[in-house]
């Protein structure tokens, strides 16, 4: 729930920075604070976004491995469409495709109805939540804000709207589009904990793969229940595959003032499809190194991204709350007081996580 929100707050933050001034984040560090506080940026934005990208690409090889298909097959063919997706320009039409794959994970509402769920203990759970006091206990809970709150959904969020060119007038139909994606993210997310808990916790089952995962929707997909979970685990991976370079793409352009529109042909912006262009080919080799642990690329990547948001959350609070930049859509009082205590609370988990380490 915690995560849910600060997610809302941020990305909120990050629709109204880009229709207020027209501009991506990597581009307004720079101008702003200089070349040297954008390096900052835009180094943990790289870094976190090869994470990202490298975990969604494991994502594809786990949910197609649930068929059979080797990663040295499904990732270079993914790799490839994410790449012709894009650059052909039709990745706005794609994009409703693959949040209908994705929608599969709606399954788990089900799956978590279906297998006599203590909904008495989830409730307990959600308004006071405990965690174990040990190292793997926070390393989830880093990993899940890491994975909820990522560096990539902010910049994107910024330059995406820049892209399409929206107007104050529209801010608060964006404010829709941010609220109800991440209330169903969430909602998502908490009852594919959900249905997890209620059918492998009992029998001790531990995730060590798709498949694990893919049992909990057993109790509504019965014997399809692999099938079902490599169609989602899949669809929302191309999903994020795409996306991901995108932000790396806008944010590297940005920065050095170059042509950063996807409807721009690739002549036209050679450093903005040059950069997408190798966020996917050195990830996707990554991936399909012989043996390459998946599941922990997936939960390595997401603690990096919580690690790394704290160089890029300060300063897209400092820019929403600047008068001179925003001028009426400034981040006012309560909006910067959440958006504070996210930062604090992503810096606590961190702090907390790296002294148990060292314990």
């Amino acid at each position: 729930m915690v995560s849910t929100i600060a997610l809302i707050v941020f990305h909120e933050v990050a629709a109204r920075t880009g229709i207020a001034t027209g501009k991506g984040m990597a581009r307004l560090v720079r101008e702003r604070y200089g070349r040297r506080a954008a390096l900052v940026a835009i180094s943990a934005l790289l870094v976190a976004n090869l994470g990202t990208l490298c975990a969604e690409f494991a994502g594809v090889a786990a949910g197609m491995g649930l068929a059979g298909v080797p990663p040295w097959v499904s990732v270079p063919i993914t790799a490839a469409g994410v790449i012709v997706l894009v650059v052909r320009g039709s990745f706005r039409r794609i994009e409703h495709l693959l949040l209908a794959l994705s929608a599969v994970f709606v399954a788990y509402v089900a799956a978590g109805y279906l297998a006599h769920t203590a909904w008495g203990a989830v409730a307990r759970g959600t308004f006071m939540p405990s965690l174990p006091g040990t190292g793997a206990g926070l390393l989830a809970a880093v990993a899940c804000l890491g994975t909820t709150l990522a560096p990539w959904g902010l910049t994107f969020v910024q330059s995406y709207v820049v892209d399409k060119r929206l107007t104050l007038a529209q801010l608060r139909y964006e404010r829709i589009d941010v609220v109800t994606g991440a209330v169903m993210t969430g909602v998502i997310g908490a009852f594919v904990v959900v249905a997890c808990a209620a059918t492998l916790h009992p029998l001790g089952v531990h995730i060590h793969d798709a498949s694990d995962a893919a049992e909990a929707l057993r109790p509504v997909a019965g014997s399809l229940a692999a099938g079902l979970f490599g169609v989602g685990f899949v669809g929302a991976a191309l999903l994020a595959a795409a996306i991901v370079p995108l932000s790396t793409a806008y944010s590297v352009a940005e920065a050095l003032e170059r042509p950063a529109d996807i409807d721009d042909r690739v002549r036209d912006a050679p450093l903005f499809y040059g950069i997408f262009f190798l966020a996917v080919v050195l990830s996707a080799a990554l991936v399909i190194v012989p043996g390459a642990p998946l599941i922990t690329i997936l939960f390595g990547s997401q603690v990096l991204n919580a690690v790394l948001l704290l160089a890029v959350l300060p300063f897209l609070r400092a820019l929403a709350r600047d008068r001179a930049l925003m001028g009426e859509a400034r981040l006012g009082t309560i909006g910067s007081w959440a958006t504070a205590a996210a930062i604090i609370l992503v810096a606590v988990s961190v702090v907390m996580l790296g002294i148990l380490q060292l314990i």
